[in-house]
């Protein structure tokens, strides 16, 4: 179900990067919420709004804010120039010129990624350290960000895209399937891939969800589970797979402490062979991880990568770099696991140039 409540817009702060913060007034008490510029247009203070509530009532964990739905009295005309729709029947849908229609002719010449690198993520935290890594392995490298419609489907929702672009750390970003809002717009995962090699040139790709990842603490329930049709898409191109485990030694969760169950089920479901990044770690942490990856490691390549000038990187980001709440100081072993699969990926694409 849904929960909609109407609100005065008190406080509103454009980001820069198609989305506005505001603080509205709800019932007489002040409440935070978000809008979206591609949605509802700009959003100012005295504007009496349309809100989603739903999660914030629920106590959810990514976002913590209302979502305008609608600014009352106002028509959006909007650009209705493109001919693909996202977000499709929704009250929200949108038209986008997908690449799929507008560059066919590039497109439809990628038989082959030609072993490119594709670093497949099932959380959107990993995003950040792993294009850090690759960037301190190899500055010259072209690394897109495909946005997957596993988690927040706005790419301006995201606060990790905007700030590795401004670093210089991110060249191009696509949104595939339902996911909208990246320079290239996408239709599938299949065209999102072709269109990082041949619109993007790009040399490495980093393919997850957007904020949110869903989980309900069972075998199937979780979002993070499209890393097993992520790697079968890119073997399915003649790309490299390499996956980023989810690892953890600060989750009070037993399910995700040390290797979470999400990794081992995506990988057990993967019907093409992956490669497995982890960085070096502590004795008894990585005997135990292999433990874990012992069930899935007949399917799949287990690589230890050394760090080496991306352990300073990661440390000296200028990405805010967290994940469920933590901080690389909090949780090392996280963001350092995702940083593995970036060094493995930026050396596979400097031997390939």
């Amino acid at each position: 179900m849904i929960q909609i409540r109407r609100g005065t817009v008190v406080e509103a702060r454009a980001t820069g990067h198609g989305l506005t913060d505001l603080v509205v007034e709800i019932a007489g008490a002040r409440e935070r919420a978000i809008s979206y510029d591609m949605l509802t247009g700009p959003v100012d203070v005295g504007n009496v709004v349309v809100l989603n509530t739903t999660a914030v009532a629920l106590g959810l964990g990514t976002g913590g804010a209302h979502i305008v739905m609608a600014v009352e009295g106002r028509e959006q005309p909007g650009d209705v120039s493109g001919h693909a729709m996202k977000l499709r029947y929704t009250p929200v849908q949108s038209s986008v010129d997908a690449i799929e229609q507008t560059r066919s002719d590039a497109l439809d010449e990628v038989a082959s990624l030609q072993g490119m690198p594709v670093i497949a993520a099932g959380l959107h935290s990993a995003l950040a350290p792993a294009v850090v890594a690759a960037r301190a392995i190899d500055p010259a490298l072209g690394i897109a960000y495909v946005m997957t419609d596993g988690g927040a489907l706005l790419m301006a929702f995201s606060e990790t895209v905007p700030a590795l672009r401004e670093a210089g750390l991110l060249d191009t970003t696509i949104t595939a399937g339902q996911a909208t809002g990246g320079d290239i717009e996408a239709i599938s995962i299949y065209g999102a891939l072709a269109a990082a090699k041949a619109i993007a040139r790009a040399d490495v790709v980093v393919v997850s969800m957007g904020p949110g990842n869903l989980g309900s603490g069972s075998r199937w329930g979780h979002a993070s589970i499209e890393v097993a049709a992520i790697v079968n898409a890119v073997t399915a191109l003649e790309g490299t797979p390499v996956v980023v485990p989810r690892i953890s030694f600060a989750d009070a969760r037993e399910r995700h402490r040390g290797l979470s169950h999400h990794t081992l089920t995506a990988l057990s479901l993967a019907l093409a062979r992956a490669q497995v990044t982890l960085p070096s770690l502590a004795p008894e942490r990585a005997a135990e991880i292999r433990d874990r990856l012992e069930e899935v490691a007949r399917k799949h390549d287990v690589i230890e990568v050394d760090l080496g000038t991306a352990e300073a990187a990661l440390k000296g980001s200028p990405v805010p770099l967290r994940s469920m709440g933590r901080s690389y100081e909090d949780d090392p072993d996280f963001f350092r696991a995702a940083a593995a699969a970036g060094v493995h990926a930026a050396t596979l694409a400097r031997a390939r140039r």
